[in-house]
């Protein structure tokens, strides 16, 4: 007695899966420089790792009884480990169907299904592998008539994103259904040159607005990265896009019940580097390179930035401080002088939203004049979109540490603090704060008396030396209305003392809302 036969059977119906859409499609799909779903899984999980669910669905043909053909379904997932870790993980396969769903009583991935169900039930990270072209009017001729817009699955695609780590990479055209659940995620990357993202192609962009249009064009990585910010991160390849995957999962923790891995640090904690001291100008408006300074208070090569080539003005990356998760959030001198405008206010509240749902501190690297001031600032809702970013940190109840290395001035300055924590302040010599900045506050405050002097200009100037006076951080320090003014080169020391002295905080407050059935 043996099962041999059957055993066969399954071994030749997986084959046909393996066989994806057939060599003719694959090869398409790879003269368009895009790998297949079967590859990418491969070049992403860890080697030998992915169990897959789901292998044998599909059309099958049959002639008098006798299995020919199967054609699969056009999604491929299950369960694989990336750094050891599990992971949920699925993808749409293009060279079957242009990866749209056939239709079945149980999805197996995409939008909610089975992929999705797995991420929730396991409390494990989801990564979708997304490159399908959503709905599409030929579905009525099947069914025989039309439905509402919108399946069953974005309901757990919801409910995903206050449990596990939502990583969303586009890896060819995502339109309709799709391109909204490459939005669903914490965080979302593509493919330079061979992904685009968008709510309808060019087809519908032309029949509905008369505007000729190639996708790229459309939806290519420089309108939905950098300009638009729809998309977070921008790979140049896809083995680069499955290496970006792997180190900010590695940032965090396997679900929102769990602290993010802490790792072992040979970088020593109180390192000191003599480039802090010189690194900001004592001319108050020539700018400097705030990303190096970043690099050089936290553990070496340990940033991972989010949304690098988008809201410029603002910089926001993942990063350790003796070997413990941070967020950075740090304004950029060099785009609009550091001020806030529409896109860096959108971009920090996004990134303060990721910290607080992964229980990750944040550290705000501080030189903002203010929101950017303007008609054009007013005609894009800045204040609208910043005074948002100051409630989400309000929100935030993940702890905050606030140095101010310049400039820190009005409501855009208010929104680098803990007003609900600890509100723990600390300052360089080089710092400076108040309502708004001693140029133009000077003016406004005190016009009548300038126009009046009998050399308005001298009298303006006169005025900002006194205020300038009073701005002196040693002053506030005095006051104990800022807790501490440090040398530059102190600066990682401190932070490492107080992120490792909070870790304790972290970790009760985890406990208390996992006994109390919560979700943190």
């Amino acid at each position: 007695m043996t099962w041999q036969p059957e055993a066969d059977e399954l071994a030749r119906r997986r084959a046909f899966a393996d066989a994806l859409g057939g060599p003719e499609a694959i090869d398409r799909h790879h003269a368009q420089g895009r790998l297949t779903v079967r590859e990418r899984i491969a070049g992403l999980v860890d080697a030998g790792s992915f169990q897959e669910v789901g292998k044998l669905t599909g059309k099958g043909t049959y002639e008098g009884g006798r299995l020919v053909k199967v054609v699969p379904a056009p999604y491929v997932m299950g369960l694989a480990s990336i750094d050891g870790r599990p992971v949920a993980v699925g993808g749409e396969d293009f060279t079957v169907r242009g990866g749209t769903s056939w239709g079945s009583d149980r999805r197996k991935g995409g939008q909610g299904g089975f992929v999705e169900d797995l991420a929730h039930e396991y409390r494990i990270p989801l990564v979708n592998l997304i490159d399908g072209a959503g709905g599409s009017v030929t579905s009525a001729t099947r069914r025989g008539y039309t439905v509402f817009p919108g399946v069953h699955g974005f309901e757990r695609s919801v409910q995903l994103m206050a449990e596990v780590p939502v990583v969303c990479a586009v890896m060819g055209t995502a339109a309709g259904g799709p391109a909204g659940r490459a939005i669903l995620a914490h965080w979302s990357v593509m493919v330079k040159g061979t992904s685009q993202v968008f709510a309808a192609g060019p087809p519908v962009v032309e029949r509905s607005l008369g505007q000729k249009i190639d996708k790229e064009a459309l939806g290519g990585a420089a309108v939905a990265v950098d300009m638009a910010g729809t998309i977070d991160n921008a790979a140049d390849s896809e083995g680069d896009c499955f290496a970006m995957i792997r180190r900010y999962l590695s940032y965090m923790p396997q679900n929102v019940w769990e602290l993010p891995p802490a790792v072992a640090c040979d970088d020593p904690p109180d390192r000191r580097e003599e480039a802090l001291l010189t690194i900001v100008p004592r001319e108050r408006r020539q700018p400097y390179n705030m990303r190096k300074l970043l690099g050089l208070v936290v553990d070496r090569d340990s940033t991972f930035e989010i949304q690098p080539t988008f809201g410029r003005a603002v910089i926001t990356t993942l990063a350790r401080l003796n070997g413990k998760v941070v967020g950075v959030i740090a304004n950029n001198p060099m785009v609009n002088g550091g001020a806030m405008d529409v896109k860096a206010a959108r971009k920090q509240a996004h990134f303060i939203q990721l910290c607080d749902t992964f229980h990750i501190p944040i550290v705000f690297l501080v030189d903002v004049p203010g929101f950017m001031v303007g008609q054009q600032a007013e005609q894009a809702a800045t204040l609208r979109e910043g005074m948002r970013s100051v409630y989400i940190a309000l929100q935030a109840t993940v702890p905050m540490l606030t140095v101010v290395i310049r400039k820190c001035y009005g409501m855009a300055g208010m929104g680098t603090t803990d007003k609900n924590g600890l509100d723990f302040k600390i300052a360089w010599p080089s710092a400076e704060w108040g309502s708004l900045p001693v140029e133009g506050g000077a003016a406004a405050a005190f016009k009548r008396e300038i126009q009046a002097a009998p050399d308005p200009a001298a009298k303006l100037r006169e005025l900002e030396a006194q205020l300038r006076e009073l701005a002196s951080p040693l002053l506030t320090a005095e006051a104990f209305a800022v807790e501490d003014v440090i040398d530059p080169r102190e600066t990682r020391a401190y932070l490492c003392r107080f992120v490792d002295a909070m870790q304790g905080r972290l970790a009760t407050t985890l406990g208390i809302k996992a006994r109390a059935g919560v979700p943190p």
